[in-house]
């Protein structure tokens, strides 16, 4: 009989507690205690939840008895849906097979802004850093300062690969961008606008340059009326940012190209509210091949990323930062696919 499936509910059910409190523990929000927080990544790891199947959740400081221990600093726990989760997986995979223990800490928005580590971190108990959703140049310094092999997945917009004084591992964004972009552009459409805040990071930045670059290799003058690239933070918490947004428009273009697959089907969803049909009057595209982005009405045509590969490959640049830390800093960015679904026309 297959093994039923752990929910959140499960994780709330064992604890006792509301599963609202457990599922704000797990995705970091500010306002649940630590000791309550603690208590639920430590059940999360015990029940094997998602992607805490592989993790051993270090909340009290402790390294497991093993041959190392490698800390993962994130400001925001990746969920199912998010292509950091299985990066995640198979990182640990890749590191547990050469006897590292992966521990996860939480950076909240005062240590982040006060360039503060987690009160649990021990510099001395970690031989290795990987850091995942760390958009804020400063404190990536302060990771970098602590003289720890480290490896970013992905970085604030404004820090050039020089500066980071670490590895790094995107995921290939501006070809891609770039590509899907002129495959639109020569079925004939000529008026794009662009989806998303390209200071967020890194990998927005450079989605944003590549559809910059198709559009001006085509001859066709951007159109910031187009655009929706505003810090993204109230997009996040106000339901109807993206639809107040779009009806600020005067008139919208024939094409999104979105930053995120949660971005675009945000644009869809406000552009069904006011019966604009998708691809019909206006095609959207996203980027990460996400869970939703294939069962959305019409699916969205997005970019597949690899994210177990991901997950591999950081471990095993990690894993040589550590046998060798006078090496050159590498960058390396992993090929992605376009995948061509109902929200655009066939571009296959």
């Amino acid at each position: 009989m297959r093994k039923p499936k752990v929910t959140i509910q499960h994780i709330a059910d064992s604890l006792g507690i509301s599963r609202n409190t457990a599922s704000k523990a797990l995705n970091g929000v500010e306002s649940i205690p630590a000791e309550t927080r603690n208590k639920v990544l430590r059940k999360a790891a015990e029940l094997k939840y998602k992607q805490f199947a592989y993790m051993d959740i270090d909340t009290a400081g402790q390294v497991p008895e093993s041959q190392g221990n490698i800390a993962l600093l994130t400001s925001n726990l990746p969920n199912s849906s998010h292509f950091g989760s299985q990066l995640i997986s198979g990182l640990e995979k890749r590191i547990s097979a050469e006897g590292y223990t992966l521990s996860i800490y939480f950076i909240r928005e005062n240590e982040m802004g006060g360039l503060a580590l987690p009160g649990n971190f021990e510099a001395s108990n970690v031989d290795g850093i990987i850091c995942i959703e760390m958009f804020n140049k400063e404190y990536s310094g302060l990771v970098t300062s602590l003289g720890i092999p480290a490896i970013f997945v992905d970085c604030a917009a404004d820090i050039f690969h020089p500066e980071l004084k670490a590895d790094l591992v995107l995921m290939e964004n501006q070809h891609s961008t770039y590509s899907l972009t002129r495959k639109l552009i020569a079925q004939g459409y000529r008026s794009f606008g662009f989806v998303g805040d390209y200071n967020h990071c890194k990998s927005f930045n450079e989605r944003w340059a590549g559809f910059n670059k198709a559009l001006n290799e085509s001859g066709i003058e951007p159109d910031p009326s187009y655009c929706i690239v505003e810090p993204d933070r109230n997009f996040f918490l106000e339901g109807d940012w993206m639809k107040r947004k779009l009806d600020a428009m005067k008139e919208w273009p024939s094409v999104f190209i979105c930053a995120n697959d949660f971005i675009a089907i945000s644009v869809m969803k406000s552009l069904k509210h006011k019966g604009i049909k998708v691809p019909e009057e206006v095609a959207v595209c996203g980027f990460d091949d996400s869970s939703e982005s294939r069962v959305v009405e019409p699916p969205l045509t997005t970019v597949h990323i690899y994210s177990n590969h991901m997950g591999i490959i950081s471990a095993e640049m990690l894993l040589s930062r550590m046998k060798d830390p006078s090496r050159p800093f590498q960058v390396t960015h992993v090929g992605t696919d376009l995948v061509f679904r109902g929200s655009t026309p066939a571009l296959n």
